[in-house]
């Protein structure tokens, strides 16, 4: 079954869950009328469907390699990456006066979706690029944006994040690499880097890496990190890529999945770069592009959610076994199998619909400057990234069981959703990572944004009561006991609070879940949505009830072995 965009799934969304038109509605994104969001999501769609989809297996069968330093990609990536820059969709939501589309993030979201689910190794290169664009608008000089900006949105020139080191993960603070000032204004970059998805390629004119390093004197830690912006080929006098710089491409990482997608170690040996932000300003710079990484990750999660689920769909439709009782005589037939699906589904849209939700917040807080919708977006982030990416991971993995045996068979292409969506749970920050964010930075407001979402999903839940009223008050009731957890949560001290985040974390994303899913029968309620969302609320909304017990059962147990007891 070939890969179809599900267009008709975010327009509905737009028009009737997360509410896109409170953004259009804005100065800033008033040329986003729903006829040229339209038009935009069913080009995306063609493009998904037939340039980057039949890249997915041969990505996977042929990876990108290294030759002679040069990083060789795999077959057809040149020209599916050109179909992408030259469509426009590396600048979807960049300045227009840099050459960007000026879209919303929301609508951005949505076709990153359709793209990562098309193929994922090719649809991060954009997505680097995307990020790099944002942190450069908001924190880079005006010569840097100016030369730059528009190569990167045009996508003749890509762009990375430097961050991981062999020893600095997770703690960005302990990095070792380091920089010093030549005096004219660029600065000297010396150490290695791992990591570096799409590091370096054979199709565009330049890569330009976002290197955090320390500068002589700095203090220890995370306040003592500057950014650098570090060509790949330093550019000339007329702004076109010149000189090689003095960095290489060490080795490419061999990977459980995502083999299209080369993921580099670079080394940097006293590299010409330029200051972004100011000196220790590198955090905070380099968080604008992590943030729209995050979101951008969750997104991949939901696509390949949804390739996984189209690739399953089609097999159990053409599989015939076992004796059934409905009418195809396949396996779609068993009920297991549709138990399967339509989890796979009901999963899938609930995720769509958070990282849409999200993206909204990011949209209506970038058109309007509110604290409550960057509170919101802030809030929402974390969610978005960690519950879109355990979905894609839970996603493929059912995907496999519909299969079978042939599921674990590389020849139906089943694992490859698994593989290559194994590694979202943990980069951007590990999805532990996000919950610990989600019950301490992000509840630093005493809960108040997460109260407002409350209010909003119980005004919902009382709107539908007349029309679908035994699932309007499962929803209601979910959202005041998560009401009631958050309220427990802010009260206990950061160790009790991380015991129970991942759990609080993903019981929050299930009624956030059953919200979309509410509203969404709400406003068909005689069609697809409708059943879809029935499945969702009476059988997988359940769950939060466990999993809020989970959050509030404190700290003791998870600490109660020593380091030799685990071994014993």
């Amino acid at each position: 079954m070939p890969y179809r965009a599900p267009v008709d799934d975010y327009t509905f969304l737009f028009d009737h869950v997360v509410g896109l038109d409170q953004v259009t509605s804005t100065d800033r994104f008033a040329e986003a009328t729903p006829d040229v969001t339209s038009a935009i999501l069913t080009e995306a769609g063609k493009l998904s469907e037939d340039i980057m989809a039949p890249l997915q297996r041969p990505g996977d069968l042929h990876p990108a390699h290294l030759e002679n330093g040069i990083v060789r990609t795999s077959p057809g990536y040149a020209e599916g990456y050109k179909a992408i820059a030259e469509g426009g969709w590396v600048g979807m939501a960049a300045d227009p006066e840099y050459g960007g589309m000026g879209l919303p993030m929301t609508v951005t979201t949505a076709v990153n979706e359709m793209m990562s689910a098309a193929c994922l190794s090719l649809q991060l290169a954009p997505l680097m690029s995307q990020g790099q664009i944002e942190a450069l608008e908001h924190h880079a000089s005006d010569a840097i944006k100016d030369l730059y900006l528009p190569k990167l949105i045009s996508g003749e020139w890509t762009g990375t994040m430097n961050l991981t080191e062999p020893q600095a993960g997770s703690d960005v603070g302990a990095l070792s690499s380091k920089a010093a000032d030549n005096g004219d204004g660029t600065y000297s970059i010396s150490g290695q880097k791992i990591y570096i998805s799409w590091g370096d390629n054979d199709f565009t004119e330049n890569v330009c890496h976002l290197v955090l390093a320390r500068l002589p004197g700095a203090p220890a830690g995370t306040k003592g990190i500057s950014l650098f912006l570090v060509p790949r080929n330093i550019p000339d006098e007329d702004g076109n890529a010149g000189v090689a710089n003095a960095l290489k491409v060490v080795s490419l990482e061999h990977k459980m999945g995502l083999h299209g997608s080369p993921t580099c170690v670079m080394q940097y040996d006293g590299a010409k770069g330029w200051l972004v932000g100011p000196e220790g300003g590198g955090m905070a710079a380099m968080f604008t592009m992590m943030n729209n990484a995050r979101l951008g990750v969750g997104g991949q999660g939901v696509g390949a959610a949804e390739g996984a689920y189209q690739h399953a769909l089609g097999y159990a439709l053409d599989r015939k076994q076992g004796k059934t009782e409905g009418e195809t005589g396949t396996i779609i037939d068993h009920a297991d199998v549709r138990r399967m699906l339509m989890t796979m589904r009901s999963e899938t849209y609930a995720a769509r619909g958070i990282a849409l939700m999200c993206a909204v917040a990011i949209d209506m807080a970038t058109a309007t400057g509110e604290a409550r919708w960057k509170s919101r977006a802030a809030l929402l982030t974390p969610i978005a990234k960690a519950f879109g990416t355990d979905v894609g991971n839970e996603v493929a993995a059912m995907g496999i069981q519909v299969h079978g045996g042939m599921g674990f068979v590389e020849e139906t292409g089943a694992a490859q959703y698994a593989r290559d969506v194994r590694v979202t749970t943990i980069y951007e920050g590990t999805n532990g990572i996000q919950a610990m964010d989600l019950v301490a930075r992000k509840m630093m407001d005493g809960g108040e944004a997460a109260s407002l979402i409350f209010d909003e999903i119980e005004a919902a839940a009382e709107a539908a009561r007349d029309t679908l009223p035994d699932l309007a008050e499962m929803v209601w009731q979910a959202s005041e006991s998560l009401r009631e957890t958050t309220e427990w949560m802010i009260e206990k001290n950061h160790r009790v609070r991380f015991a129970g985040a991942v759990p609080y974390l993903r019981a929050f994303a299930r009624v956030l879940g059953a919200y979309v899913h509410l509203m969404s029968a709400a406003a068909e309620p005689n069609g697809v949505r409708a059943k879809v969302a029935r499945f969702y609320i009476q059988r997988i909304l359940p769950e939060h009830a466990s999993l809020l017990a989970h959050a509030m059962a404190g700290d003791y147990d998870v600490y109660a072995l020593t380091p030799e007891e685990f071994a014993a």
